[in-house]
């Protein structure tokens, strides 16, 4: 491992210099978009927020929240010297509890193999508990209101329930939260498939190189992949349907069938450019492989 990689970091303060490092390289990106493993740190939220970034992380169901209309008060000391730093006039509660009486509404994120994929969705302005801490009254340290954001919560229909924080702007509507929340689906999604398709966790090295090495061609091979797909659906956009077929994995299994058929190579010829052409054929005739262009055609 590299001298200057041997100090320990936390997941959330690595994810923040990836981050830096992307931005710096002019990567652009719209919401950030992490699970509740991050959010336990406050200040991975409030260094996004610092850089400018807009985004939507999951919580636990226990995470403290204010109302967003909390007040700071001063209170009159009953004896002793007056008090140097205000409190807040409420307490903090969980998320899940802030939600109870929320308003909640059928929200359709997007379309999967099976049809439209439906939760019902609740969202509330409020203040996270993740100021400094100052004790209030007789329960000891509390942390004070923080910023200011969106406290969202979902109720799938297996009867699961997620909680999220986002500081997108006041005025979003529910959907495009929803929307953007849903929208990790597709990270989720890509590192299954790495891993069950193309072996992204396979690596049982002990090298720095090495293991970088493996991320990058199980990473080329799936944006590889991915075109084939993307070409074999022909690029088209369905609404009401569900997503561009075939799927990742037949593409995979298609290329290994057609990999696996034995080649006959006919002579090379010159095409009417003085260009040498030659092309693969499988047992039925049927051209798979092109030496001059290097890809497949299943």
């Amino acid at each position: 491992m590299p001298q200057d990689r041997r100090d320990c970091q936390t997941k959330p303060e690595i994810a923040l210099v990836e981050i830096d490092r992307i931005r710096a390289a002019g990567i652009r990106f719209g919401c950030v978009l992490a699970d509740a493993g991050y959010d336990l740190s406050a200040q991975f939220r409030q260094g996004l927020t610092d850089r400018g970034l807009t985004w939507a992380i999951g919580i636990p169901y226990k995470q403290k929240v204010y109302p967003a209309d909390v007040a700071m008060t001063f209170p009159v000391a009953g004896r002793g010297r007056p008090r140097q730093r205000h409190i807040s006039d409420v307490t903090s509660i969980g998320a899940q509890t802030m939600l109870e009486t929320a308003k909640w509404r059928t929200v359709s994120s997007r379309c999967g193999t099976k049809g439209r994929l439906c939760a019902r969705f609740a969202a509330l302005r409020v203040r996270v508990a993740d100021g400094p801490p100052q004790r209030i009254h007789d329960m000891g340290p509390q942390h004070l209101p923080g910023e200011e954001v969106w406290l969202v919560g979902e109720h799938r229909s297996t009867g699961e329930r997620k909680y999220y924080l986002s500081n997108l702007p006041a005025a979003t509507p529910l959907k495009q939260l929803a929307g953007a929340i849903k929208a990790r689906w597709v990270c989720e999604q890509a590192h299954q498939q790495l891993k069950e398709e193309l072996g992204l966790d396979h690596f049982e090295g002990r090298s720095w190189i090495g293991l970088h090495r493996h991320c990058l061609m199980s990473m080329i091979a799936f944006a590889f992949l991915q075109s084939r797909r993307l070409k074999e659906a022909k690029g088209e956009k369905r609404i009401a349907g569900p997503p561009p077929q075939p799927s990742l994995p037949a593409i995979r299994q298609a290329i290994l069938v057609a990999l696996a058929q034995p080649l006959i190579w006919p002579p090379f010829h010159r095409t009417p450019s003085g260009v040498a052409n030659c092309s693969a054929l499988n047992s039925r005739g049927e051209r798979i492989l092109s030496p001059e262009w290097g890809w497949f055609s299943l």
